[in-house]
């Protein structure tokens, strides 16, 4: 199936609007509208593309977005997957900022909030949840736990953990011959 940059655009824009607890707690919700709606990517492909996003600096969202509007239309739909990503979050802080500070200690809007971070964290290990149970056997569950036992027992810094997990998976790759010594 294909999609016009603008509909990509309105895509992450109602996942933007909709969304509390960034780019992790979108996951799920681009998964839903890019995989089984539109049909525009393969799990596997989303999953991948997930990754990749997982291991570049800044939000995973907007790298998600721009990555996929670039795979799917170019520049312009890398563009449109930003602007779509970025809108809402700009429009809601700006409204928020203009009000917060007089509403903060009312005990709706706390009850608000409390709410929104119980939900956050369901997504976010929902998120977590899908991505364990596509890597949870031979090596990859040994990744996942060396991972967790350098940044937690270790306080090994996560850019460092994931230089260090790449190469490990190039080295892995390259003994499998599943990356070619030949490209350059």
């Amino acid at each position: 199936m294909s999609i016009s940059s603008w509909r990509l655009m309105m895509v992450f824009l109602k996942i933007g609007a909709l969304t509390f607890g960034g780019g992790y707690a979108m996951i799920p919700l681009i998964e839903r509208e890019l995989v089984y709606r539109y049909k525009l990517l393969k799990p596997e492909a989303f999953y991948d593309t997930l990754l990749v996003c997982q291991s570049l600096p800044g939000a995973i969202a907007i790298n998600f977005a721009v990555m996929i509007g670039l795979k799917l239309k170019g520049w312009r739909g890398a563009l449109a997957g930003l602007f779509g990503t970025v809108l809402p979050s700009f429009v809601i802080i700006l409204v928020i900022a203009m009000f917060f500070f007089r509403f903060v200690e009312e005990p709706l809007v706390e009850a608000f909030f409390k709410g929104v971070r119980l939900s956050v964290v369901a997504l976010m290990f929902l998120a977590g949840w899908k991505l364990f149970k596509r890597a949870r056997r031979g090596i990859g569950l040994f990744v996942i736990v060396l991972t967790f036992a350098l940044i937690i027992g270790f306080s090994t810094h996560p850019f460092l953990v994931i230089v260090l997990m790449a190469g490990y998976g190039i080295a892995i790759g390259t003994m499998r011959g599943v990356v070619r010594r030949d490209v350059a």
